[in-house]
């Protein structure tokens, strides 16, 4: 038997002639695919822990429960006191059994995260630049039945590893007492021990069975084997689209229109005086910040098409940016849907970001639509935003790294607009 589930309004299987429950506590769909762990790869400062992040935002923000495991964080907890880079050396025996006792520590959380906890997809960060290191995580995925798939970070470029050095290593909690001269000498030290027992992927003969992407130079090449389902194919799309270049991101709502006067939901109303005069403001703030390059885009309805054309400069319409579809409900007041559609109302006030409205769409919904445009903002460089606010709500939570309940709820008033230094 089938019924519908009132919030979302699809069909679900019943128990006992009673609706199923439509989601766990992380809200995700309960897929086919078993777990998958990501197991990052490569020599300290090459960018790991970055990917690591940001990958993990993009895929909690798609729906996909993730979350990182970061072997320092366990060796920190198991060595308060960093005295050099000694400890990285592979013939100090006690220090080597530490960090073999860290992995494995961490390894026991992905497991736990993954059957237990909800998890879908979980991010090793750790170096496991050597093959026995990574035949021991692939027994492990063995073991537990979870998929693995590696991503190998490899960059020889002295500017760039000597800049991630700079920004994340020497403030990092290692080096809290070190002046920048010695951390930078030690870190030095310490990518050397690991480089004399590096062991590359190699796709032509030792790993050519494995799945993995090797990133080159920070995104300047890419070498891909073995793909094997969908949440792959995600994480090789994003990784391939995502850059470290320095950029500003503006998002910002349409000039008020008249039927945010009215309070009336959706509708494709233009511009109020005042949403006239906001637009002209606008106008005058991104000609004074001068950006080389400034792209614009918008969705394409009327109050967001008025406001970008009140600046003067050539505009991208993105359908995808267009207001949430309220369905049945559109052109509405709240006070309206309260009175017509009681039931609907209330349901709403449930789970603001699974509710569908009837015939039209959730913030669930949203974010699979707004993807595409995540995926090219993180391949360009400066860029203006101009949308509703279910949309910027959207696009706030990915950059913002917020959750799927909080998403609805954030603070995104009229005439007032977010900057993003990236």
């Amino acid at each position: 038997m089938l019924t519908q589930n009132r919030i979302q309004k699809i069909w679900i299987p019943s128990k006992d002639d009673k609706p199923a429950v439509s989601r766990g506590t992380t809200g995700a769909p309960h897929l086919a695919n078993p777990p998958t762990v990501i197991v990052m790869v490569g020599l300290p400062a090459r960018g790991k822990t970055y990917m690591s992040k940001k990958l993990t935002r993009y895929l909690n923000w798609i729906g996909m429960p993730t979350k990182v495991f970061n072997v320092g964080e366990y060796r920190r907890e198991a060595v308060k006191n960093y005295s050099s880079y000694d400890f990285f050396k592979a013939d100090n025996e006690s220090a080597v059994k530490i960090r073999q006792q860290c992995a494995l520590a961490a390894l026991r959380d992905v497991e736990s995260y993954l059957t237990e906890e909800g998890g879908q997809v979980a991010v090793f960060d750790a170096t496991n630049t050597t093959r026995e290191r990574r035949d021991m995580i692939l027994d492990f995925g063995s073991e537990n039945g979870f998929k693995i798939f590696f991503i190998e970070s490899v960059c020889d470029d002295p500017s760039v590893i000597a800049t991630n050095i700079m920004e994340v290593k020497v403030s990092c909690p290692d080096y809290q007492d070190c002046n920048k001269t010695d951390a930078m000498e030690d870190f030095h030290k310490r990518i050397e021990c690991y480089r004399v027992h590096y062991e590359p992927l190699d796709p032509d003969q030792y790993d050519r069975s494995l799945s993995f992407i090797k990133v080159i130079d920070v995104g300047r090449r890419f070498l891909v084997n073995r793909i094997q389902d969908h949440v792959q194919s995600k994480i090789v799309y994003y990784l391939m689209n995502i850059h470290v270049q320095p950029r500003v991101i503006y998002l910002c709502r349409h000039g008020e229109s008249m039927h945010n006067l009215q309070g009336r939901l959706g509708g494709d109303s233009g511009l109020s005086p005042r949403g006239r005069k906001f637009s002209g403001a606008l106008s005058t703030f991104v000609k004074e910040q001068n950006l080389t390059d400034l792209k614009v885009w918008t969705n394409q309805m009327c109050c967001s098409i008025q406001t970008a054309e009140s600046l003067g400069v050539p505009y991208e319409q993105w359908k995808a940016l267009n207001e949430i579809d309220a369905g049945v409900c559109e052109e509405m007041t709240y006070d309206e849907v309260k009175e017509k559609y009681p039931e609907e109302f209330a349901l709403r006030d449930q789970d603001k970001y699974y509710y569908r409205y009837p015939t039209g769409e959730s913030y669930q919904d949203l974010v699979q639509r707004v993807e595409p445009v995540i995926m090219e903002l993180e391949r360009q460089e400066n860029v203006l935003v101009i949308c509703h606010q279910a949309v910027m709500r959207c696009l706030l939570a990915y950059f913002l790294d917020k959750s799927a309940e909080e998403m609805p709820y954030l603070k995104c008033p009229l005439h007032t607009g977010q900057l993003y230094v990236l």
